[in-house]
């Protein structure tokens, strides 16, 4: 495990994990690992046809610049960053995300938030309601042991508010902890449904001696899907909306005159419509944050035919770090093969796997696969349709392309990383994940 040098972010959690031992329980790792630190397996330059299928492996080179160029994109358009942590649950990945500007991470529940504190990131955005009580507690005493600890919550009601509150009542509180007034949309998913019903929270949130309002939320990818010209403009009236909100907000005083201000929305898909929409809005205490989080990892799939990069002219380009190798296990029929790689290994809800490689064996030079498709996963299992004269063979290996890094992360606990060197390459790394 490295992090490209020591550490920015300083916690004893970081010395824990380079303690950690390989065993047998790590899937697909060989059993050479057995017993060793992820740095002293890296240090005998294992190679990729060292492990066992279903492998899934990441590319050095896509991560480096996909990470470049959302940096060098966010400045070019006047927003900040705060990348969602959840897709990876990767400490070592946000780091790499934080080497290069972001502003903090985003995280989207309690564990995950304990997780980001523990590897010392001090700069978190909660994007949820945060309404348990144990949560809230241990929350308010981080704040207290942390004075540099910056947690922001989101709510949508003044119940959420309510809720909050009542689990603060007895406990001390160093600082009010900072809340985002989420706005949402009638079909969305969470949020006030109207400007007059998110005022409401704002008002409530500043009455309340345990919050404060701290800016405006919301999540423009719960009213779309696609990138049609209708989708974009309810994205695009949408955060107008938000934009109005928050200018409401500022107008009436709400927002406390000594603390900064977020204006925040922006997944994957629609982050330049959020710029162009939102940006303006930046100013002397006032941010304006994307949280986009599959652009390190991108893809073959849903996030390729809806990434803001692909529709626009500018030279800012992605491109998918993530694939999975499987073996073929069974000819059953003549146009039938079975890969050893199933719903336990690859995601599938945004998209199947799609076939792009086979090789005789993992790490041997591979060949561009023609005319075949993966047509459903079982557990373990996934169904590659071929042409019945086909010469793949039991034992050949397919290199599948993913769709939603998201959900193919989170089948794996470490994941080794590749350098581009040839059929055969290097790992480089492994990076460990903490779902």
């Amino acid at each position: 495990m490295t992090t490209r040098g020591e550490p920015t972010l300083n916690s004893r959690a970081w010395d824990t994990l380079r303690e950690e031992r390989l065993s047998e329980l790590d899937k697909a790792l060989p059993a050479a690992a057995d017993g060793l630190t992820a740095a002293e397996f890296l240090a005998t330059r294992p190679r990729l046809s060292a492990f066992t299928t279903p492998v899934m492996t990441l590319d050095d080179s896509a991560i480096e610049d996909n990470v470049a160029a959302m940096a060098s994109w966010c400045t070019a358009h006047g927003v900040e960053l705060a990348p969602h942590g959840k897709t990876t649950m990767s400490p070592v990945l946000w780091e790499r995300q934080l080497r290069s500007g972001s502003w903090g991470i985003t995280l989207a529940t309690p564990s995950q938030v304990r997780v980001a504190v523990n590897f010392g990131v001090r700069r978190i955005q909660l994007a949820n309601a945060l309404v348990d009580p144990t949560a809230l507690r241990w929350l308010a005493a981080e704040m207290h042991a942390r004075e540099d600890l910056e947690v922001l919550t989101w709510a949508d009601s003044a119940e959420t508010v309510d809720a909050m509150d009542a689990a603060l009542a007895d406990v001390e509180m160093p600082r009010r902890i900072p809340v985002l007034i989420e706005l949402g949309a009638t079909g969305g998913r969470t949020g006030a449904r109207s400007v007059d019903d998110a005022m409401a929270v704002a008002r409530r949130i500043a009455a309340s001696d345990s919050v404060r309002p701290a800016g405006v939320s919301g999540y423009e990818g719960a009213l779309a899907h696609d990138a049609s010209g209708p989708a974009l403009e309810r994205v695009r009236h949408y955060l107008e909306d938000m934009a109005r909100l928050h200018r409401r907000i500022e107008a009436e005083g709400l927002y406390p005159a000594d603390a900064d201000v977020y204006v925040t929305a922006g997944g994957s898909a629609y982050f330049d419509v959020v710029a162009d929409v939102l940006a303006p809005l930046a100013g002397d205490r006032t941010h304006v944050v994307v949280r986009a989080g599959a652009y390190i990892i991108h893809d073959d799939g849903f996030y390729t035919g809806i990434t803001p990069f692909g529709r626009s002219d500018e030279p800012f380009r992605l491109r998918s770090a993530m694939h999975t190798w499987a073996r073929v296990v069974s000819r059953p029929e003549p146009g039938l093969a079975l890969l050893d790689a199933g719903k336990r290994d690859v995601p599938f809800d945004e998209g199947l796997p799609t076939p792009q490689l086979v090789a005789s064996q993992l790490g041997a030079p591979a060949q561009p696969i023609t005319d075949a498709e993966i047509v459903a996963v079982n557990d373990q299992h996934a169904f590659l349709t071929i042409p019945p004269d086909s010469d793949i063979r039991v034992g050949d290996v397919v290199r599948l392309g993913l769709s939603h890094p998201c959900t193919a992360f989170d089948k794996w606990r470490w994941i080794p990383v590749v350098a581009p060197d040839g059929a055969d390459p290097v790992v480089i790394d492994l990076i460990r994940t903490f779902f």
